[in-house]
């Protein structure tokens, strides 16, 4: 892992970025159309599995006493075992395909669901498991992909109002503009990614990418404009009908 974005300048010390072969290759896999989703989801749990063994690097460990057998007998061995409680917070939807390879490294990890989706570039949240208490020394926060940051700069913003003390971020891909933002912002959080993309346009939309990582992960076809009634009705445009069937109460002076 190495600070510097791939040809460019020095990123933020509290972001690591992949210069691995291995993973290079494996993006762009990810990466292609022909990449079909049982495909994409297979490659995207490999990529999580590296750059969750590199993120989880920072993890303190204790000395614990253990047994080893020696042939019919046992010896007596000081090994070591995790400190830190560990929560993984995936942001639905795409979050969810980072999981499980987070879970074979951290098979005692807590799994809280955070479902955010983006309106005018903003991120709404419409799902938090988080529990009321936090007992978590650190938590992962999984996304594919980081674009504008908005999103995830939400949901750190969420986590430290709950009360964890230690913030880390693995995503794939990240625009520069984006990792960096969050670098800057919260110097504190540390960020591991796969590589950077520098392009990012106006309408939020990393360059090359991946797509949208959602549909691509669960071969969910993108909504179109006349299809507005296939979708939450939360994230559906509000229109003139909308706002007359709402009590007068309810209505803004």
């Amino acid at each position: 892992m190495t600070e510097q974005s791939n040809g460019s300048s020095p990123l933020p010390t509290n972001v690591r970025v992949s210069q691995h072969p291995i993973l290079s290759h494996k993006i762009t896999i990810l990466r292609s159309s022909s990449t079909a989703p049982a495909a994409f989801r297979s490659v995207l749990r490999e990529l999580t599995f590296h750059l969750g063994y590199e993120a989880t690097s920072s993890l303190s460990t204790k000395a614990i006493p253990i047994t080893v057998p020696v042939g019919h007998d046992h010896m007596e061995y000081t090994g070591s075992a995790l400190v830190e409680k560990v929560s993984l917070i995936p942001i639905l939807r795409s979050g969810l395909g980072m999981v499980d390879s987070m879970l074979e490294l951290l098979p005692n990890a807590a799994v809280h669901h955070i479902g955010m989706y983006r309106r005018d570039r903003m991120p709404v949240q419409y799902y938090n498991r988080l529990p009321r208490k936090c007992e978590s020394d650190v938590a992962y926060i999984l996304d594919p992909m980081i674009a504008t940051s908005n999103t995830v700069m939400s949901v750190i913003g969420i986590l430290k109002k709950w009360g964890v003390e230690k913030i880390h971020v693995i995503a794939v891909i990240a625009s520069e503009e984006g990792v960096t933002s969050i670098a800057k912002t919260h110097p504190d959080v540390l960020i591991t990614v796969g590589t950077v993309d520098k392009e990012l346009t106006t309408d939020g939309i990393v360059l090359p990418g991946i797509g949208d990582a959602g549909d691509r992960l669960f071969g969910t076809p993108l909504i179109e404009n006349d299809e507005e009634e296939l979708m939450h009705p939360s994230k559906r445009r509000k229109s003139s009908a909308d706002m007359t069937s709402v009590p007068p109460s309810f209505n803004k002076k």
